[in-house]
């Protein structure tokens, strides 16, 4: 059965409806990255590595330093 152009055909009772989604990896990556704060930059994690080494040389005050360091490096670019 054919339908009428511009109308959905209906789908049995039941069914849920078919979605299609169509992305492609550049278009995607292009627009969240646009959203977040500009092409290109990323969201900067704290490693745990320099945390256990801080902790280990400077008493835990460097890890404070470096978690602020972070932090604001991310909320700057608004991340």
């Amino acid at each position: 059965m054919a339908t009428p152009p511009g109308q959905q055909p209906s789908q049995p009772y039941g069914q849920p409806p078919t979605i299609i989604i169509n992305n492609s990896s550049s278009s995607s990556a292009a627009s969240s990255a646009g959203f977040v704060g500009g092409a290109g930059v990323r969201r900067r994690h704290q490693s745990l590595w320099v945390h256990f080494w801080l902790f280990m040389f400077t008493a835990g005050i460097g890890n404070i330093l470096y978690g602020m360091h972070v932090s604001r490096w991310n909320r700057d670019r608004g991340l």
